[in-house]
């Protein structure tokens, strides 16, 4: 996010915040702001780019606008070219099930919004261990590999972020199902049966978040430079839009590795299996793996009620 706001900082903010907080309005005395000459001649308002409520206000409207823009695109896009909508026919599918998957998501983003701040402000303050430049990272305890060490650390990372947040998402999902909590936060996505791809964010906004921390709390914990953790970020929230489609297409030789769309739907009908986000072993070691099966896909049902319309309407004719 400190990327992001970097570049939103030099095209908009900082005119935006010269406009609203101009040096003028402020005497350099007793403000409050400690403004400095560096900030005066980068800004040219009395809050600086490091100034904490700027910074919050700021992360604030990224982040609104980029949860928007980005589950409105990439649900936009699934819906209409991936989605099968025949799926819209299955009698557990609810009426305007479309608009009330994409109201719920709505209302949710203001307060996840709200709950993520720390952890982006923390990215932007420096409270992480996000690196800017690969030559800066101390190889000394995974070895230099003959020059190549940073890279292969990357790719290591890159890994090792899956698998991490992979394996929390499972425990916090699964934990999600028990009923202390399920009915307060997590019935609200399970509501989507037959889920859209608009369900993807379609959740309690506690629910949401809760699920969301193992990505932040990755980088707290653990070295990952900051474009690579970027792009993991956006591609857990596409495959987060994408395993909600109801695609049930087998045969799939990875599908017994990777947790796709048909193990996500699996999920939605069953409840209490395939909980992981990215991979099912989660699921084998914990004993909740069901296998996407062509005989469990929710269409079969769909086909055999237009079936048995048709059949009815030729009987009647």
């Amino acid at each position: 996010m400190d990327l992001i706001l970097d570049i939103a900082d030099t095209y908009f903010f900082d005119a935006a915040y010269q406009k609203l907080f101009p040096l003028a309005a402020f005497p350099f005395e007793g403000t409050g702001f400690n403004v400095t000459s560096t900030t005066v001649e980068s800004t040219l308002s009395a809050w600086p780019r490091s100034y904490m409520p700027r910074q919050i206000l700021s992360l604030s409207v990224l982040t609104l606008i980029g949860i928007h823009l980005l589950y409105f695109l990439v649900a936009s896009f699934s819906y209409y070219f991936i989605f099968n909508h025949d799926m819209m026919l299955h009698p557990r599918f609810l009426p305007n099930q479309v608009r009330k998957e994409i109201q719920t998501s709505l209302k949710a983003f203001p307060l996840m919004t709200l709950l993520t701040l720390p952890w982006f402000l923390g990215e932007v303050r420096g409270w992480s261990k996000l690196y800017t430049n690969v030559d800066d990272m101390d190889m000394s305890l995974i070895g230099d590999f003959g020059g190549w060490g940073s890279t292969v650390y990357m790719v290591f990372s890159a890994v090792w972020f899956l698998v991490f947040t992979d394996s929390c998402i499972y425990w916090i999902h699964r934990l999600l199902h028990h009923p202390l909590l399920y009915k307060p936060l997590h019935k609200l996505h399970h509501k989507w049966i037959i889920p859209t791809p608009f369900a993807s964010h379609a959740f309690h906004p506690v629910d949401g978040y809760l699920q969301s921390v193992p990505y932040h709390l990755y980088a707290v914990l653990f070295p990952i430079h900051r474009l690579l953790f970027l792009g993991l970020f956006v591609a857990v929230n596409f495959w987060a839009i994408f395993i909600h489609d109801s695609d049930m297409i087998t045969g799939n030789p990875l599908e017994k590795v990777i947790n796709g769309p048909a193990h996500h739907t699996l999920h939605h009908i069953y409840f209490t299996v395939n909980y992981g986000q990215y991979f099912t072993w989660m699921d084998r070691a914990g004993s909740s793996y069901r296998h996407p099966d062509a005989s469990l896909d929710p269409l079969l049902e769909v086909q055999m009620q237009a079936r048995a319309a048709r059949e009815g309407k030729t009987k009647s004719d």
